[in-house]
């Protein structure tokens, strides 16, 4: 017959209920069967993941999602959120538990505390995982390729932010906002982030550091409209912060077609909202480097028309010379 002493005993019992409350737990998360304030969202972590300590590092706040498990008192083992007060009301207790800016371990000590003082256990053993970090919400909209709600938990920068977004769609801007972003003196502000220097990686102060409830926009980028005797044209936004140019705008259409006008004209909005100005451009100088390449602004519409005269010589020739062979091969066969 077997033999145990007193200590292997109570560790024998103490694994038996840490078993007993995670298999209590994962029953919950899989039923969901609990009142709406402690319910269990489906997009909470996954079990494994949770009870591993991926989310147990940081301090809750409002709205947090945490679970307890209390050894031997499954009334108290259950997911419990963070009341808008900041507080955990347990079953049992007639006084709710302060937890706001407390990790975890800080939790569960807490709640023993509590516990023993107001006699409902007298040697309590609790757990507490967080489930969801609800306060530290950072929101992803814009110009991304998938919008998205994360939680800034750890080392969460900007550039992890995006990247939960799938990246920048192909229509985003020169400039991503951060609104609600807390400073070193604890105000918020709004940070224009350019890109450019984000992607770069030479200055790491653009990559923020994130602390949750930050707002991440990325704007369309404005629009340039390219039409006239060009290859490809179209609608092309403007990524860059300094706008383009004319040199640009050929290059992104390919160049131009034969018989282009030596002219260009660039169609501007003005701000009292009445017909746009037209803005000739040495389009033939600038190409020839005798005059300095032109600045085009957000919504501009830039022309380049034919050159009739040119083309409707062209034409001619063309003619002539098809039937002077015509001809030709006409007579060499006669005779």
């Amino acid at each position: 017959m077997l033999e145990f002493s007193a200590e292997e005993i109570v560790m024998k019992i103490y694994r038996h209920l840490l078993l007993v409350g995670a298999l209590a737990l994962s029953c919950e998360i899989a039923a969901a069967q609990v009142n709406p304030t402690t319910a269990i969202e489906p997009n909470a972590p996954d079990v494994a993941q949770v009870w591993a300590g991926n989310l147990g590092q940081e301090p809750v706040g409002v709205g947090d999602l945490v679970y307890l498990s209390v050894a031997g008192s499954p009334e108290l083992s259950r997911s419990y959120r963070v009341s808008p007060q900041g507080q955990l009301s347990l079953p049992l207790l007639k006084n709710s538990i302060a937890v706001t800016g407390l990790v975890p371990a800080q939790i569960g000590k807490a709640v023993t505390e509590s516990l023993v003082r107001e006699q409902v256990l007298t040697d309590p053993i609790v757990s507490v995982a967080v489930l969801e970090y609800r306060s530290r919400r950072v929101s992803v909209v814009g110009a991304v390729k998938a919008p998205v709600i994360v939680q800034a938990v750890g080392d969460f920068k900007l550039l992890d932010a995006i990247t939960r977004a799938q990246g920048l769609a192909p229509e985003a801007g020169p400039e991503i906002i951060v609104s609600s972003y807390k400073n070193e003196n604890g105000t918020s502000e709004v940070v224009h982030i350019s890109v450019k220097d984000l992607m770069s990686g030479k200055d790491e102060s653009k990559n923020l550091l994130l602390h949750g409830g930050e707002e991440i926009r990325v704007p369309e980028a404005p629009k340039l409209f390219v039409v006239g005797n060009v290859k490809n044209p179209g609608t092309y936004p403007m990524n860059e912060l300094g706008g383009s140019t004319l040199l640009k705008a050929l290059a992104a259409t390919q160049g131009t077609l034969p018989f282009t006008s030596k002219t260009a004209y660039v169609y501007r909005a003005v701000d009292d909202g009445g017909p746009r100005k037209e803005i000739p451009i040495p389009m033939k100088d600038i190409l020839n480097r005798k005059a300095p390449d032109v600045p085009l602004m957000a919504n501009d519409v830039l022309y380049i028309p034919e050159n009739s005269k040119t083309h409707l010589s062209a034409s001619v020739l063309d003619r002539i010379a098809g039937f002077g062979s015509t001809v030709g091969s006409g007579l060499i066969i006669w005779h």
